[in-house]
């Protein structure tokens, strides 16, 4: 549906809310951008409006006439202010109003998602978009190859999930190569001197002389998710440095201790906060996720 932008229709309060009430039906973009902008140029007006009743008015001068055309004046630059970026409100509720849309439609804010669905059976990792537009996508576009990981190592698909959530943000802070492509590296692993394969040099932090440090590495780059995963499997089985690590069930804190104690992380609190993720998305679940072959 079309929405008329602000003009001197809108001078008219009453059509202008109901103008408003139309754009809110809307959910398209354009729509809900217009809507957030009149609503800043009603909200603008009425500002303008309550600071002029707090002036004190010339008894001897003023007029009804002179009342209305002021109100005219006030309306016009109200719109004139929330032209182009405005006064900063409608980008707020631009902001508001598009996370009120999606949620209808089932695409919820990176930060706040629930972590349902994890019984599910989850996407491809190599058909889901990259990065993630939400923890709950991250879950679905890993979780088949957790599942197949966790059976190879002996934990729950939480452990495994948690820990990828842990060292890429949930899919949002994987090294890129030179050209912008995600190198789906979803565990964090460097590359080394016995990595023949494709690198993507990163900025990352670690713990050093008591307090973390950004410092530059090369890491592990993979032709899909699925390849970083069983990487991932292979890395960790084949060296005896994280032994403890495996076969640690659903103890997501002995899982972190046995790759701290290897090496993998310096964070001190790394176990700490492997094993929160671990737990929220266990208690977030709909239902437990089942090993591999299972439900």
């Amino acid at each position: 549906m079309a929405i008329e932008s602000a003009s001197a229709s809108f001078y008219a309060d009453p059509a202008g809310l109901a103008g408003l009430k139309r754009g809110a039906a809307d959910k398209t973009p354009e729509a809900i951008r217009e809507t957030a902008r009149q609503f800043e140029s009603l909200f603008t007006t009425m500002m303008l409006k309550s600071m002029r009743d707090a002036t004190p008015k010339d008894e001897l001068f003023g007029s009804d006439q002179q009342d209305f055309y002021q109100d005219m004046f006030d309306q016009q630059m109200a719109m004139q202010l929330s032209k182009g970026k405005g006064l900063g409100l409608s980008d707020m509720l631009v902001r508001q109003l598009m996370q009120g849309a999606d949620m209808e439609k089932g695409v919820h804010d990176p930060s706040s998602a629930p972590l349902s669905g994890l019984g599910g059976a989850g996407q491809s990792g190599t058909t889901a978009v990259w990065p993630p537009r939400s923890r709950e996508d991250f879950v679905q576009a890993v979780l088949p190859s957790a599942r197949a990981a966790a059976a190879q190592l002996g934990v729950d698909p939480e452990v495994v999930v948690a820990h990828a959530a842990l060292e890429t943000g949930w899919g949002r802070s994987m090294p890129v190569d030179a050209t912008g492509k995600p190198s789906f590296n979803l565990f964090g692993i460097k590359a080394g001197e016995r990595w023949s394969g494709a690198t993507a040099d990163s900025r990352t932090q670690e713990f050093a002389a008591g307090r973390m440090q950004e410092v530059s590495a090369s890491f592990r780059s993979y032709a899909s998710p699925e390849n970083s995963v069983q990487d991932y499997v292979d890395f960790l089985k084949s060296s005896p440095r994280y032994a403890t690590a495996l076969n640690t069930g659903g103890d997501a804190a002995a899982f972190a201790r046995g790759l701290q104690r290897g090496g993998y992380a310096t964070d001190p609190d790394y176990v700490t906060k492997l094993s929160t993720l671990a737990a929220q998305l266990k208690s977030q679940a709909a239902r437990p996720i089942s090993p591999l072959g299972e439900g």
